[in-house]
């Protein structure tokens, strides 16, 4: 009887042994997928804008390889998660969802159309999980965020508010223009520019002559650039696509209006590449951005010897903003102590980061206040103007 009781109390022993070391071995492995910090990106991968996920993919995978090379953050590993909007926003919602759904991502960053940021939020939202943009610019995405409406919507990224103002400040005070013409891209982001570009001309007795705007593919512009030609414009407002401005800064060319029509706003003006399409229309171009690869700080000079050397290509602003938000998402699990979300939102309306252009801290409404630099072209080569910052005026009701 003994015998048999001992021999039962050893087999149950035996069990019990091996099941607690099964379920350790289980309990390490979730441990192990817990630890790991799951970031997804929400990008444009294919489609016209495919140039712009591709540059924002890459710069998001310098940052997490910069900080998991490191140590990671606390000593967890973040792993990316990419998935293509198409730049459309039936294509970013269910982008999104299976972000959530299927990979389990504990942050999303995304998008850079602002029609797809503000198809994801409430999506974000609905899941509360924390969407944090790097590269959209419609100020309805943080007139409706923090406390606006969305707890979970963060953007590190100026505004086309921002940066309309700065732009027409600039062309009227510096360069005297009060005769505009409008040439921009038909879409959220190219429409709300100029809406904005509107709201403060009046202040700097400026206004528009014509208003046209075009679609993405389209080649051929002579037709409106003949009206803007002898309507009397001084500048083109343009916030367009940067493959689209070397195509219009050629047929600008044809038509005799380099060195007497000045192009001004947003569409990539600085680059190498637009510059050598025509540069006499270039020449005198202005241009706000969030960045510029020549920007003078050691921060940004490290980050485009790096990216050269990874990608065999500089970097454009898609690849900066995408790497900044990825170390300033970092800083803010590090600061919250824990990959808490909660937590992490909470450390993101507190800090005060130290980017490459300057000190990031974020309004009630979830929006980053951090400045934008001015450039002029000069001499085939981009000459910065200085920085500078403005603070949205949000609507009262």
């Amino acid at each position: 009887m003994n015998k048999t009781l001992t021999r039962r109390a050893f087999c149950i022993s035996t069990a019990i042994l091996s099941l607690t070391a099964l379920m350790t071995g289980v309990s390490q492995q979730a441990l192990a997928v817990d630890e790991t910090i799951r970031l997804g990106l929400v990008s444009p991968m294919s489609g016209p804008n495919a140039r712009y996920g591709a540059f924002s993919l890459h710069g998001a995978e310098l940052a997490v390889k910069e900080i998991n090379d490191a140590g990671g953050i606390d000593g967890r590993k973040i792993e990316i998660f990419s998935a293509d909007s198409q730049g459309t926003p039936v294509e970013g919602v269910s982008a999104t969802r299976r972000l959530i759904d299927q990979d389990k991502v504990n942050y999303i960053i995304g998008d850079v159309s602002s029609s797809v940021t503000l198809a994801m939020q409430p999506v974000a939202e609905d899941a509360g999980v924390l969407l944090l943009n790097a590269a959209s610019s419609n100020p309805k995405i943080t007139y409706g965020a923090g406390v606006g409406g969305y707890k979970w919507t963060f953007r590190n990224y100026p505004t086309d508010e921002n940066r309309a103002l700065i732009v027409a400040k600039y062309a009227a005070e510096q360069r005297g223009f009060t005769k505009f013409a409008v040439l921009s891209v038909d879409s959220d982001y190219g429409r709300s520019a100029i809406t904005f570009t509107k709201k403060y001309l009046p202040d700097f007795k400026g206004e528009i002559v014509s208003e046209d705007y075009y679609k993405e593919g389209e080649v051929d512009f002579r037709s409106v650039l003949a009206k803007i030609r002898d309507n009397g414009a001084q500048a083109i407002i343009m916030y367009g696509l940067a493959d689209t401005t070397p195509i219009i800064a050629r047929q600008m060319l044809e038509l005799g209006l380099a060195g007497k029509v000045t192009l001004i706003g947003n569409g990539e003006f600085n680059t190498e590449k637009t510059i050598k399409s025509a540069p006499k229309v270039l020449e005198g171009a202005v241009e706000a951005a969030a960045w510029l690869p020549a920007f003078d700080s050691p921060e940004s000079k490290a980050f485009v010897e790096k990216f050269t050397a990874a990608y065999n290509e500089a970097p454009n602003n898609h690849a900066y903003v995408h790497w900044d938000t990825v170390h300033l998402l970092a800083q803010a699990i590090k600061e919250a102590g824990s990959p808490d979300q909660a937590k992490v939102r909470d450390a993101l309306s507190k800090i005060k980061y130290k980017s490459a252009v300057g000190e990031v801290t974020f309004d009630d409404h979830n929006q980053a206040r951090l400045p934008m630099i001015l450039l002029q072209i000069e001499d085939g080569k981009p000459s910065i103007k200085g920085a500078y910052a403005a603070d949205i005026q949000y609507p009262t009701n």
